[in-house]
Parts: structure tokens; C-alpha cells; sequence
């Protein structure tokens, strides 16, 4: 009972805000600021990165069709030399699986960099703001048009602005239907006005939300709409890397003539932060860093660039704005190495090795039996019973294959119908057979028996697959 109960300090710290002003309303347009700095120009080479992928990756060709195609009306996804199909539902849990696992790994390392740096919903608003800022012209300027009253000027400024977002939108939609329809007819008959009515609806649905969100709604889909921000907390701990104020070395805060030495504005009451407020202008979700983490943070690094910007300027060191851990703010070490990143890096490298294996022992090719459900069996002419199938040849490669098709586990059974049969790459081929044998040869009423499949791969290995099935004799 004589020990010293350890008592933590709970004091709220001071919280600065920017002046009350409906450009920092929650309400209100949020006005992004310029800026120029080595994140941004990280941010804007993985932002062309992922656009570009985006917008040529349906055009690929392999083998004379589309690349990359979810054909979701053929119930089918070609991806280069592999197509999937409803029953390969494992290959798709898996990728889902492992990209989850992927963004957990890299948010617990480096935080929300995901948002920041690859999110098309990120990627998309900045893009719309680029046109913003080429047609309206900066940040001072746009508040000052939205301000005035209608006029030939703003008027023109404003058509042309919205005029290159539907562009783009549209764009963008035409480019996402791709994947899902052939995307060099798509073009041709969506300009022509001979597109289907679903490619047609998708096209506007998309073109809507496109400029709906990167135009208007922005950072409410950040802070509101997306699940990622809110759960991204779990994900966090003291050593992860995350954009961060250091208020140690910033406080107190405020302006300060250039001509002050750096070394007394400790005798002056004063920190690093010269209070100008650019990393608030310059945040796309409208917050200010110097509060804390806050679930709105996309980690674009934004305030940084703007903040390294000032302190050249000023002549004092970078870094009062920057990607830190919370061990590190604190006067600690970072540790890289740690538990939780262990696991997450642990079971990423499982499944990622299950997604190999189940790709690789994939075999190229599938057989699904369906039996007549008109008649059991029949008696024939020559007094033979026969049962009726109709075969599904599955060829999942993007080649051409001739499969051999046979039966056994009847004794004397004979199989009728086409036995070799050619199946384009990644199609299907219907085959309608019989089986019939002496109805001596049967002691069950359901016999089981076999249907062998065979083909040859681009090496000439010899592929085989099997599928149990039944016969049916009733007056056994």
C-alpha cells in the first residue's frame, strides 16, 4: 500500500485553429493551395504511374484478344494467359485476401500512404484541381472568382473548367467499362450512338460519379464515405511512420521578421512554426497537422512540402512537418522490426505463396458432367441400356487445345459421340455423349464410372483430368 500510484498528466493540450472563416467551414469548399516539394513530386510520379496502367491496360493484346477482359456476361476473366471462371473462386479470394493483407503491412509501417499516394479517389481530385488551377488560376484567385458575380469572364472560366472535368470523367468511364467489354468496339459505338444499353447506362453511371466525387464531393469521401479511415486505427501503433507536427520544436507559435536569429527565439518565447497556416491551405481534407494525428489525414504529405518550403526560406532546418513515428516525436527509437509487422508480413508471405500454388497446379483445362434429367436411361433397339450426358469442356488457357475424351469403370461400357474435340482458347465446348452397356454388366441400380479428359500443353507435356460420374439402371 506504500507504493506511489503513477499518475499521467491529462491536461488538454491548446488547440490552434485558423481563423473562423467559411473557407475552413466543414460546410464549405475547401480551397487546396499550390505546392511544390520532393513528396509531391513522388505523389504525382505514382499518381501518372497508376493512371497510365489504368487507361492502357485494356488496350493490351495477347494472342489477338483483349489482354485483360471480366467478361461478366460470359462469365469469364481473361487475364493474359489465364482465364478464370466461377469455379476458380479461390484464385479470386486469394488476390482479394493478400491485397487486404498488403495494405494492412504497409499501413502499419507507413501509415495511411495508400490514400495519400495511390488512391484513385485521390488521384482523381487532384487531377480535378490541376484544371482548377489552370483555368481559374491559384488558390487567392479561384476565392476571389467564386466571390464575384456571374460575368462573361467567370462565366467562361467556369464552363471551361467544368467542360474539361465531364472530359475527363467521361473518359475515365469509357476506360473502366473496358474491362468488362471490349474496349476498342466500345469506343466506336459509344460515339456513334450504337452502344448496348447496360455498356451505355455504366458509361453515364461512372461519368456521374466520377465528377461527382473528384469535382464535389472530395474530401467528404475521405472523411465520411470510405471505411478506411476509420478502421485505420487499428492498424497504427507507436512506431508507425505517419505525417506528423513536432510541437516540441514548433511551439510557441508565431510571426517573425527573417532578420531574427534562429538562436533567440528561444528569448523571445518562440518555436519553428511561424503560424503562416500553408499547411492548412494546402491540405486536401481541409485540416490542420499541427493538432495531432487525426483520422482525416490522408498522409499525401502536403504540409510537409509546404512547410520545408518555409523553413528554407526562414533559414531554420526542415522536418518540423514530417513523416515520424510517435516514439520518435517523443525522444525514442523507432523500431522497425516489431511484432505486429512480423505477423502481417508472416501471413502476407502465406497466402501469397497459396496464391502461386493455386495458380500453378491449375490445370488448364475442366470437365463438367451434366445428366439427362428427361429420362434416367433407356432401352435401346439391341436391347442395351443407354444414359445421356452433355459435357462441358472447359479450355482456361489462351490457346487453342484438341481434348480427348473416354470413359471407364463399366465393364464392356461403350462410349458414343464425338471423342476428340477442338476448344478454342478460353472458351467452352458443349458436348452432348451416351453411354451404353449390356444390361448384364450391371449389379447396381447407380454405377459409378469415370470420364477421362487429355490434351497436350505448348511443351507437349500430356495434361489429364478426371470426373466421377453415374449410371443409372433401375430394373437391376
Amino acid at each position: 500500500m506504500s507504493e506511489q500510484i503513477k499518475i499521467k498528466d491529462v491536461t488538454p493540450v491548446k488547440i490552434h485553429k485558423p481563423e473562423e472563416s467559411a473557407n475552413y467551414s466543414a460546410r464549405s469548399r475547401i480551397y487546396v493551395r499550390a505546392v511544390e516539394g520532393m513528396l509531391e513530386n513522388i505523389r504525382r510520379f505514382f499518381g501518372l504511374i497508376f493512371l497510365g496502367l489504368f487507361a492502357v491496360i485494356p488496350w493490351i493484346q495477347y494472342n489477338g484478344n483483349q489482354a485483360v477482359l471480366f467478361d461478366i456476361g460470359e462469365q469469364r476473366f481473361n487475364i493474359f494467359a489465364m482465364t478464370l471462371w466461377p469455379q476458380d473462386l479461390t484464385i479470386l479470394a486469394y488476390i482479394f485476401i493478400v491485397s487486404a493483407f498488403a495494405l494492412f503491412f504497409v499501413t502499419t509501417f507507413a501509415g495511411r500512404v495508400w490514400c495519400g499516394f495511390m488512391c484513385p479517389q485521390t488521384t482523381w481530385t487532384f487531377i480535378y484541381i490541376w484544371f482548377e488551377e489552370k483555368i481559374e488560376g491559384s488558390r487567392n484567385k479561384r476565392m476571389k472568382l467564386d466571390e464575384r458575380k456571374m460575368d462573361a469572364d467567370k462565366f467562361i472560366r467556369k464552363t471551361l473548367k467544368h467542360f474539361a472535368w465531364v472530359s475527363v470523367a467521361l473518359l475515365t468511364a469509357i476506360t473502366f467499362v473496358g474491362y468488362f467489354t471490349p474496349i476498342d468496339a466500345l469506343f466506336v459505338d459509344f460515339f456513334t450512338l450504337d452502344v448496348g444499353f447496360w455498356a451505355g447506362f455504366s458509361i453515364i453511371f461512372f461519368t456521374v460519379c466520377t465528377y461527382g466525387n473528384a469535382g464535389y464531393m472530395r474530401e467528404i469521401m475521405c472523411t465520411h464515405i470510405c471505411p478506411y479511415a476509420r478502421f485505420q486505427s487499428a492498424m497504427f501503433d507507436k512506431d508507425t511512420f505517419t505525417v506528423a507536427y513536432d510541437p516540441s520544436r514548433g511551439e510557441q507559435r508565431g510571426p517573425r521578421s527573417r532578420k531574427i536569429p534562429h538562436e533567440q527565439l528561444e528569448e523571445k518565447g518562440l518555436g519553428d512554426c511561424i503560424d503562416c497556416n500553408l499547411c492548412v491551405q494546402v491540405c486536401p481534407t481541409g485540416i490542420d497537422i499541427r493538432n495531432g494525428l487525426q483520422y482525416e489525414c490522408i498522409n499525401c504529405g502536403a504540409c510537409v512540402d509546404a512547410c520545408n518550403g518555409v523553413m528554407d526560406k526562414m533559414g531554420y532546418e526542415k522536418g518540423l512537418i514530417s513523416f515520424t513515428s510517435e516514439h520518435q516525436l517523443s525522444g525514442g527509437t523507432t523500431k522497425i522490426i516489431r511484432p505486429k509487422l512480423i505477423g502481417y508480413a508472416v501471413v502476407l508471405l502465406i497466402m501469397t505463396s497459396l496464391l502461386v500454388l493455386d495458380i500453378y497446379t491449375r490445370a488448364p483445362l475442366e470437365i463438367d458432367i451434366i445428366k439427362d434429367r428427361n429420362s434416367l436411361y433407356r432401352e435401346t433397339n439391341q436391347g442395351l441400356i443407354e444414359n445421356v450426358y452433355t459435357l462441358k469442356l472447359l479450355n482456361k488457357s489462351q490457346n487453342d487445345r484438341t481434348f480427348t475424351v473416354s470413359i471407364s469403370g463399366i465393364e464392356g461400357a461403350k462410349y458414343v459421340g464425338e471423342s476428340v474435340v477442338n476448344v478454342r482458347g478460353g472458351g467452352v465446348y458443349t458436348l452432348p455423349i451416351s453411354v451404353v452397356t449390356s444390361p448384364y454388366s450391371l449389379t447396381e441400380e447407380v454405377t459409378n464410372f469415370t470420364f477421362h479428359v487429355e490434351t497436350q500443353d505448348e511443351n507437349g507435356e500430356i495434361i489429364k483430368i478426371q470426373e466421377t460420374s453415374r449410371f443409372i439402371f433401375t430394373d437391376v
